[in-house]
């Protein structure tokens, strides 16, 4: 439902200095204008698939796609629509295979969300440090320093507890990073990986945090990378999203479900952490309702995340095995 999205995207993957054998593009569109603008601009390579209810979501979409990937493919992308390629970007993917032979999958990186400088080495609580550059500390992690909450691993990893930090923490370094969690929207994998594995159908619709179930999932098997050299751009594009009730109910139940792919039986410590800090960040949306301009979505995502959170008590989702 961005077909306007989908043109910048592509328009961008022509300026390619490695350009994809193949394009598939799996439209679970309620109307026709994507198709209608796939046939008034033409890109190379591209293959248009329309899917119906049956197929439609992002996680059975990817699943329709990869059965239809050709058999000589080595390497699959996925690609949201709202992303725009720095002309290198497929150059620097496919290389880290090369470089990280033991590689099964490698995702790209996020340059137009973070403002990044060089560490002052001062170690501030305002600011996130890591491998020699600092980041502005969101307020939520500044409040959860206070009570004790802040993730011990490093980003792109799931502490004991969930709630971690995501690859945006990690700096525009050049550098390649081990992690067992990627972006799904700007994520690669060996082709052999889904003779495994698919993405899993619980995250249906919108499928919030379906790309920290399958990565984690992944991760188990071998191992997992960001390199930040291979760079692109994110521009968020609200259209085909849930509302804000359904949003804030995905944060708690899928944030669940993704915690307890990592950690089956976590220890009371770490439940209590997970509680606390799924408590203090509802908290903090909570408080949106008076500080930010949109006050009923902060109103409608907060009781989102209390309705999902309570859900918990009597109907958990179900983990597949």
């Amino acid at each position: 439902m961005r077909p306007k999205a989908l043109v910048s995207l592509l328009q961008s993957v022509e300026h390619q200095t490695l350009y994809p054998n193949d394009i598939l593009v799996v439209d679970g569109s309620l109307n026709d204008e994507t198709k209608q603008i796939l046939k008034q601009n033409r890109f190379k390579n591209v293959k248009y698939y329309s899917v119906g209810s049956v197929h439609r979501g992002l996680t059975k979409q990817r699943n329709y796609g990869i059965k239809r990937v050709p058999d000589s493919t080595d390497i699959i992308c996925f690609l949201d629509d709202d992303i725009i390629l720095i002309p290198d970007y497929f150059e620097q993917l496919i290389a880290t295979y090369t470089q990280k032979q033991d590689a099964l999958a490698v995702g790209g990186y996020i340059t137009n969300e973070v403002n990044w400088e060089p560490s002052d080495n001062q170690d501030r609580p305002s600011k996130f440090y890591y491998d020699g550059f600092m980041r502005n500390e969101p307020q939520r992690f500044k409040v959860r320093r206070k009570f004790g909450l802040l993730p011990d691993v490093p980003p792109g990893y799931m502490p004991s507890f969930s709630h971690g930090r995501s690859i945006s923490f990690l700096p525009p370094s050049g550098k390649i990073y081990e992690v067992e969690q990627l972006m799904g929207g700007v994520s690669s994998y060996k082709k052999s990986v889904f003779e495994q594995m698919s993405f899993s159908e619980y995250f249906i619709g919108y499928g919030l945090y379906e790309d920290a179930d399958f990565s984690l999932r992944l991760s188990k098997l071998g191992k997992l990378y960001i390199n930040t050299k291979a760079q692109l751009e994110h521009h968020h594009n609200s259209s085909g999203r849930p509302d804000v009730f359904k949003y804030g109910k995905m944060v708690l139940r899928n944030g669940w479900y993704v915690w307890r792919v990592k950690y089956t039986k976590p220890d009371m410590t770490s439940t209590l952490k997970w509680h606390a800090t799924s408590l203090l960040l509802t908290l903090i949306r909570f408080t949106n309702i008076v500080t930010s301009q949109n006050k009923k979505a902060a109103l409608l995502e907060t009781f989102g995340r209390v309705v999902g959170w309570w859900s918990l008590l009597f109907n958990k989702p179900k983990l597949e095995q």
